[in-house]
């Protein structure tokens, strides 16, 4: 099969929308859709009405929505007409939202009816057009109609200046060229072709790099159909959806299919005796991951055949489950700068812990890597290279090395065969109290293996390392409901013999004075005794706590090396706050010391 090649988004546009004219392209699962046909007449359709306000080339137009088929309408009005688009996240708050708008200085904007909260009063009077992207109905204009010509943009010319909203909190404006979309489309394609039958389940916010360029350019290559999901979603909706859909294709992060292997799959694997007697056996364990297998594909429609992760590192147990259960799940590794893709594989050639080798048209070195174990930066150089952040120079200038290689920051290794193993963030590297490198992300691997953690994070506090925890709720839920029954109980039998008194006081009038009283002595000491059990129920539960938390120590210090040892474990009561690609953000729980 031949691949085509791109130099321009607008070179992708006329192709798709030529080539697979009756092909669905993007849709809702049950609601509106495009064919590509249709697509490509809404697209210019909405081009022209860009060009009818008279939005000049170099335009920078913001998109802020969730997920929809509107969506890539309004991408593609912007980019095949020489005008830049800017994503921004949905989840971004007010003040993210406003500092991308003025950074940007993006005076046109796309916004959904769900997000149009986000943008501050202010700034809504100052932009030149508003267009709501549920409907394409302009809001607010400041723009004469005045016809502009169109564009044809040349591929060295800027089609996207993306956001990051990463972990150590610093956004920087991402500035890809057409030609770094369209070398990364046709180094994905080789990768993993696809097929005008292939459906794909839309999941991640389409204004991340991962999910713009892997699950909405890549899928109009070879005509495929793209759904999303109108709500936000939960579990219920994700399982409605995946048997109404019947995906072949889904892009994810590890947190989705970790939090499925610890919350379904682990649990029924260590419920019964037998059945965690025969887990606990090597050729025991693959039986159970292979049936286990079978019934996840089910669950995902049945005809999934490939699951790509990407965004952070997949926790090592998780992906054992997954290649022993013969699931079809596949590792890439890239970042926003390099539109994402750098190093990735297919299902057919996985490779435990790694994330393949580099990607077609893609070098990766090793920058002064560490003479006994090979660890250094993984520093890139191809053609979906950025060029630079937008209006920061500086920025851009350490992010290259001298001799022109992108610095991912990330830290790892190369085998023989040329496959990549991510060892953790550079910035994130914990210095040892004798020179060791130490990752947190591999302590928080173990950690996060333990059956009643949730999620944790790995820091450093007066020399010494701290997990900080978010416990299982699921599992804490029991205990939790132990503490309210035991308090409700003692309530409740608090109020009955209160109000047993209390009749008594009301039965009995003649020695009314004696029982009255008697009942206050008795009600007084009654609410002592039931504050005082109150108080011994909360330190039981508090205490159970405490176990939990040297349990979780006790598990991980007996499975890391005396570097890596855990001094101690904080109770983290919500959930930690995370990148659109979930992975926290470090920078907002790292004590500066």
């Amino acid at each position: 099969m031949k691949i085509p090649q791109f130099s321009t988004l607008k070179d992708l546009f006329d192709y798709s929308t030529s080539n697979y004219k009756d092909n669905k392209a993007f849709s809702y699962i049950s609601g509106n859709s495009y064919t590509y046909q249709e697509f490509g007449n809404k697209v210019k359709e909405i081009s022209a009405l860009l060009l009818d306000y008279g939005v000049v080339p170099g335009d920078r137009i913001a998109i802020l929505s969730q997920n929809m088929p509107n969506w890539p309408v309004a991408y593609f009005s912007v980019t095949t007409i020489g005008r830049v688009v800017v994503p921004l996240l949905p989840d971004f708050s007010e003040f993210e939202v406003r500092n991308v708008l003025e950074h940007s200085e993006s005076k046109i904007l796309f916004v959904s009816k769900r997000l149009y909260y986000k943008v501050p009063e202010d700034l809504r009077s100052k932009m030149n057009l508003v267009i709501e992207l549920d409907t394409f109905e302009v809001l607010h204009s400041m723009l004469s109609p005045g016809k502009e010509e169109t564009s044809i943009p040349k591929k060295e010319e800027l089609a996207t200046i993306i956001y990051t909203s990463g972990t150590t909190g610093n956004s920087k404006g991402v500035m890809l060229t057409h030609y770094n979309l369209c070398s990364h489309l046709y180094s994905a394609s080789l990768l993993r072709p696809g097929y005008e039958w292939d459906i794909w389940l839309s999941l991640l916010p389409l204004s991340h790099t991962l999910e713009s360029s892997l699950s909405m350019l890549l899928p109009m290559v070879s005509g495929s159909s793209v759904y999303y999901i109108e709500k936000a979603p939960t579990p219920t909706i994700l399982l409605k959806a995946l048997k109404e859909v019947r995906p072949t294709t889904i892009l994810s992060v590890p947190m989705i299919i970790e939090k499925i292997y610890r919350n379904t799959v682990l649990p029924k694997f260590t419920s019964g005796k037998m059945v965690k007697a025969i887990y606990s056996t090597t050729p025991g364990r693959k039986l159970l991951h292979r049936i286990a297998g079978k019934k996840l594909k089910e669950t995902f429609g049945g005809r999934i055949r490939f699951f790509g992760i990407g965004g952070a590192k997949l926790d090592g147990q998780v992906e054992r489950f997954l290649y022993e259960a013969k699931f079809p799940y596949a590792i890439g590794y890239g970042l926003t700068e390099t539109a994402p893709l750098l190093a990735g594989a297919i299902p057919e050639n996985v490779k435990w812990q790694s994330t393949g080798p580099a990607v077609y048209g893609i070098k990766l070195r090793i920058d002064n890597p560490n003479p006994e174990t090979g660890e250094g930066e993984i520093v890139a150089k191809g053609p979906n290279v950025m060029v630079g952040y937008y209006k920061n120079p500086e920025a851009t200038e350490q992010a290259f090395t001298k001799d022109g290689w992108f610095r991912t920051k990330d830290l790892g290794v190369i085998d023989k065969y040329g496959r990549l193993y991510i060892k953790g963030r550079l910035t994130n590297m914990i210095l040892g109290p004798s020179g060791e490198n130490i990752y947190p992300e591999e302590i928080e691997t173990v950690i996060n293996g333990h059956s009643m953690v949730s999620e944790s994070i790995v820091t450093q506090s007066k020399g010494k390392l701290v997990a900080k925890v978010h416990l299982n709720p699921e599992k804490l839920k029991a205990l939790k409901e132990a503490k309210e029954e035991a308090l409700a109980a003692y309530y409740q039998k608090r109020d009955q013999l209160v109000k047993s008194y209390e009749e008594k006081v009301e039965e009995f009038s003649k020695v009314k004075e004696e029982l009255v009283h008697n009942y206050e002595e008795k009600k007084e000491e009654l609410i002592q005794n039931y504050d005082q059990k109150k108080e011994e129920i909360i330190n039981t539960f508090n205490e159970k706590i405490e176990q939990i938390k040297k349990d979780v120590s006790d598990y991980v210090n007996a499975r890391v090396n005396k570097f890596s040892k855990i001094s101690s474990v904080v109770d983290h009561p919500e959930q930690f706050e995370k990148t659109a690609t979930q992975k926290i953000k470090r920078y907002k729980y790292t004590e500066k010391e």
